[in-house]
């Protein structure tokens, strides 16, 4: 039915622009984590943290490896699920995920 076909590429368009927003998110945390480390790459400086430090580099790392981690699963499953729903070789469907990369890498 039409109603069901625009519910259809409506929620494609809304996966779109998720996937270009956890791909934005991953991006920030990957500037994050690489801000985290610290200026000298020595193992003294990961291992003792230098003063006024509230937590070692070693650790505010890791969390933000975790984090991107995440981030990358999230990415892969909505990517696999976007790229199937094209598979269907709909052209509404194939428009509606343009429309929707579009939209969210825009905002």
């Amino acid at each position: 039915s039409r109603a069901g076909m625009a519910l259809s590429v409506l929620v494609i368009l809304l996966l779109s622009m998720l996937y270009e927003a956890v791909k934005m998110g991953k991006a920030t945390l990957l500037r994050r984590a690489l801000l985290a480390l610290p200026r000298s790459l020595s193992w003294e400086s990961v291992v003792e943290p230098e003063e006024g430090d509230t937590g070692t580099a070693q650790g505010r790392w890791f969390r933000y490896h975790v984090g991107q981690t995440l981030f990358h699963v999230v990415q892969v499953v909505l990517g696999y699920m976007v790229m199937l729903a094209v598979m269907s070789y709909n052209a509404w469907i194939f428009l509606g995920a343009i429309a929707g990369s579009t939209l969210g890498y825009f905002v």
